[in-house]
Order: C-alpha cells, then sequence, then structure tokens
C-alpha cells in the first residue's frame, strides 16, 4: 500500500479518522517563515511589513488584530496597525490606504473586515494594490487566480490546499467537492483545487441532491456557514473532510447561556467514516493567520524581484 493509499484508508475499517491538527501545522509554517524572513534581512537588508487597519470597536475584530500583530512581529516582520473611530470617512480611509500603497516598508495590506455601514467593503478592496492585497481579495487576484496565473490568494483557501497537500501529497486526478459558492472560500477554493488537478464540483444550495455530490468526494471541502449541515452519511469512507465553518451555537450542557464552536461538518459521525478530517475550532482557523504572513513574505518577494518562497505559494 503507498503512503497516500494508506493515509486515505477507510473503507472495511472500524477505525476513527485521523485528527488534522492545523494549529501544529500552523505553528511550523510560521516557523518556515521566520527561516526566511531571517535570510531574506540578512541576505537583502529587506523586512517584510503587514498593514492592517481595522475601523471601529467590533470586540471579535479587535482580538483577531491583536493576535496578528502579535504574530507578525514573531515571525520577524514589521507590523503596523492603523485603529481608525466608527466615523471615519470614506474619503480618509481611502488617503490612509493611497499611504500605504506608496509606502516601501509595507508589502501587505488589509482591512479588517465587518466594517461600520456607511462604508463599502468592495470599494476598500478595490483601493488596495492588488501586489499588496495579501486577504487575496481583488478582482484583479481573483480574475489572475482563475486565469492560472500568479495570484495573491485568500488566505482560508490557501491555508486548506497546504493542509491537503501535506495529508495527501499529490493531488492530481482525485474527486474533490466544495460546498459553498463565496467569494471568500468556495471559488477560490475550487479554482486552487482545478489547478493541482482535481477534478472539481462546487456545491450550493440549489444543488440537486446534494448528499450524493458529497458522497462522491475523495477530498471534501465544507464552507458554507451552516453548523453540522453535513452529516457521516454524506461522506465517502476515507475521504478526506476539510471544515471551514465557524459556527457558535447553545452549548446548554457547560451552562446557562454559554456556546461552543462547530463546523459546518457533524464531526462526531463524520470522523467515523472519513480518512482524515480537520476538527473545529484548531483545524483551518489557525492556518488564516499564517496564511496571511506566507502571502506577505510572498509579496515582499515578488514586489523586490526576489525568488518566492519555498512551500508557501498556492
Amino acid at each position: 500500500m503507498t503512503d497516500r493509499a494508506a493515509k486515505a484508508r477507510k473503507q472495511g475499517s472500524d477505525m476513527s479518522a485521523d485528527i488534522i491538527d492545523g494549529k501544529a501545522f500552523a505553528a511550523k509554517v510560521r516557523g518556515q517563515i521566520a527561516g526566511q524572513v531571517a535570510r531574506m534581512k540578512a541576505d537583502h537588508g529587506i523586512t517584510p511589513g503587514l498593514a492592517v487597519i481595522l475601523v471601529g470597536e467590533d470586540p471579535a475584530s479587535q482580538v483577531y488584530v491583536r493576535n496578528k500583530g502579535t504574530q507578525t512581529l514573531e515571525v520577524g516582520m514589521h507590523s503596523y496597525e492603523h485603529k481608525l473611530p466608527a466615523e471615519t470617512r470614506a474619503e480618509d480611509l481611502y488617503a490612509l490606504i493611497d499611504r500605504l500603497n506608496a509606502d516601501p516598508a509595507v508589502h501587505g495590506i488589509l482591512c479588517q473586515f465587518p466594517v461600520p455601514a456607511h462604508l463599502s467593503e468592495t470599494e476598500i478592496v478595490a483601493r488596495i494594490d492588488p501586489s499588496k492585497d495579501v486577504d487575496g481579495l481583488h478582482v484583479v487576484n481573483a480574475g489572475l487566480l482563475a486565469s492560472g496565473q500568479r495570484a495573491m490568494v485568500s488566505c482560508t483557501p490557501l491555508g486548506c490546499l497546504m493542509l491537503l497537500r501535506d495529508r495527501l501529497g499529490s493531488l492530481s486526478g482525485l474527486n474533490a467537492v466544495v460546498v459553498g459558492r463565496s467569494n471568500l472560500v468556495g471559488k477560490p477554493m475550487a479554482q486552487l483545487l482545478l489547478r493541482d488537478s482535481c477534478t472539481v464540483t462546487i456545491a450550493h444550495s440549489r444543488t440537486k441532491d446534494i448528499a450524493a455530490v458529497c458522497r462522491g468526494a475523495d477530498i471534501l471541502v465544507a464552507a458554507v456557514g451552516r453548523p453540522r449541515m453535513i452529516p457521516g452519511d454524506w461522506i465517502k469512507p476515507g475521504a478526506t473532510v476539510i471544515d471551514v465553518g465557524i459556527n457558535r451555537v447553545d452549548a446548554p450542557e457547560r451552562g446557562p447561556g454559554k456556546t461552543r464552536l462547530v463546523g459546518d461538518v457533524d464531526f462526531d459521525s463524520a470522523k467515523e467514516v472519513a480518512g482524515a478530517i480537520t476538527p473545529v475550532p484548531g483545524g483551518v482557523g489557525p492556518m488564516t493567520i499564517a496564511c496571511l504572513l506566507a502571502n506577505t513574505l510572498t509579496a515582499c518577494c515578488r514586489i523586490h524581484g526576489l525568488p518566492e518562497p519555498d512551500g508557501l505559494t498556492a
């Protein structure tokens, strides 16, 4: 049995799925980034810089931005945080983005979403220089990805791809189903899998007999935003399941008013069928910031005409 087949085995077995540890893998990726940043400093005197813009006081966004800043510094990059009041005018925000676009010390720019209702997320993304769009959301990068060219790739799909390559090696010829068609995850995930020579199906709310579609998947990526939507009997025995969903549900067993996080896949039933599965939390989530740092390093290399970092691009 090949390593790939051994990893994917499940049919006829009563063993539970292997749990894909996204937290440990993200730490490994950050270690790779730190090493490459150190070499870039030593060899070229260049330090990648990431600028994060936070508009308003959303508590979850504040925590996320703080974590981004901490991890950026830990890998040896420069971190530039710009915290703006909720009433910031669009023209003032755009002026800041223009300055960051022109700043040679800044190689990656992102604006933390959501933003206050009077601001347009679409227009904010469009204002960012595509070469510094480390969130991979600009229409130029979406077009480059779709046409098979070099692009900045959205962080969450990139993280999923890294986990899949680490688990399975070559993805060539595998049947992949992506449940969800969002611009942030579903569409770019499908493009990345197609580039790795998978046969790709995008399933969504209008898909007929979606259960049967999912059962045909060697790789199943769930990114629909519905808690426990996909049960174990929708999963092909031995399939690799990547659960992107992060849903907060009531958890009365923890006490009155308590909640917990669950994915789009019913983990308890799925792990009895799948060959490998990402948990929620601790699966895809930790990869998002790691891939943001990877994208910043990649953007820095491209801007300065240096070789792209090994193993950190799509």
